[in-house]
């Protein structure tokens, strides 16, 4: 597993994962929460298996023209 997510992508997705998986102690009963699983272990762990899937690679944003 090769980071595929650029740091600045995996903070969003950390944010928006635990603002999700808040859901599940404060507002309405639901399993929506279980939604922000998915960003916030993608962003832990800075892998998309979709993105590996479709060849995204967002950790080259920024680095110029190096190969």
């Amino acid at each position: 597993m090769k980071q595929n997510i650029h740091n600045a992508e995996r903070i969003i997705r950390i944010i928006a994962g635990l603002i999700l998986v808040t859901f599940a102690f404060v507002g309405p009963a639901n399993l929506w929460f279980l939604l922000g699983l998915i960003p916030l272990a993608t962003g832990l762990f800075g892998w998309c298996p979709p993105y590996a899937l479709l060849g995204i690679n967002t950790c080259r944003i920024g680095r110029g023209n190096k190969a």
